[in-house]
């Protein structure tokens, strides 16, 4: 009985892979911000009203939290001259214009100042592990999506600042960040002045599998899988701005392959600076 009734599962999953985007999209509400979803960097200079500004932090603080630790903090920025000096970071001037901005961070400092409180010795405690780190900055990406998400869902848009970590040393000066917290990636939000084409994805059955990563020798043309999608990634950006062409997606992968920007923003020494270490 359980056989049949997962074959008729499974069955059910196969075939609603074969449903577009947009049947999706219009089942509920939910799913239409999800896939719908798309980064906004221009924003009007309409205010965000005190209202959503309380509901979406309400929603990144439901969030799931590991353990219950509530490892994460979120910085709002609010002072204009900070805010410039975080788009000089990040190299993107967009980021001073947005009338929301939050710096997510891995937080274990409260929970070390807790500990110690309740009487439990510093050399006793273990927040201050890489694996702490890990489950902190987890939480805040968690927390973090849910903002994003609850934003959308009032009709606002955003873009999430990974760009924020191109100085991990200043960011951490400008914040004040005390020992045992560590940025994560940053939110700008807004009401958007712009309606961009959504970016493309490549096909499910690329990063959905059953039971286990497949072998490299089931796909021995790792190049054929992504045929399609290179061609659909190139009109995209052509469709975009045929002015400056952008290659596939696997051409992309194989120029990213050699970047130095990894070797210079490598966090180790970082996480050490910040109290992190086994």
């Amino acid at each position: 009985m359980n056989t049949v009734n997962n074959t008729a599962a499974n069955e059910a999953a196969s075939d609603s892979a074969h449903h577009t985007h947009d049947d999706i999209a219009s089942r509920n509400g939910t799913l239409d911000v999800l896939l719908n979803r798309r980064s906004i960097r221009a924003f009007t200079d309409e205010p965000v009203s005190a209202q959503d500004v309380d509901a979406i932090e309400a929603a990144a603080q439901r969030a799931a939290t590991s353990q219950f630790y509530n490892a994460w903090s979120a910085i709002r920025i609010t002072d204009e001259d900070l805010k410039k000096k975080l788009a000089d970071v990040a190299r993107q001037p967009y980021v001073a214009t947005a009338p929301l901005l939050y710096v997510f961070i891995a937080d274990q400092h409260r929970n070390y100042r807790i500990a110690e409180a309740k009487g439990v010795a510093e050399s006793d405690i273990t927040y201050g592990t890489s694996f702490m780190l890990s489950q902190a900055q987890n939480d805040a990406v968690l927390a973090l999506h849910a903002m994003e998400t609850a934003a959308e869902s009032l009709g606002l848009g955003g873009v999430i600042l990974g760009s924020l970590l191109n100085d991990i040393d200043e960011l951490i000066d400008l914040l004040h960040l005390p020992e045992h917290t560590f940025p994560v990636l940053g939110l700008a939000l807004g009401h958007p002045a712009q309606h961009p084409q959504l970016k493309p994805r490549m096909p499910r059955e690329l990063q959905f599998f059953d039971n286990a990563y497949p072998a490299d020798d089931e796909t021995p043309d790792v190049l054929a899988q992504f045929k399609d999608f290179d061609a659909t990634v190139h009109e995209y950006y052509d469709l975009r701005d045929a002015s400056k062409p952008v290659a596939g997606f696997t051409d992309q992968i194989a120029q990213g392959a050699t970047s130095d920007a990894p070797l210079k923003k490598a966090l180790h020494s970082h996480e050490v600076k910040q109290g992190f270490a086994d």
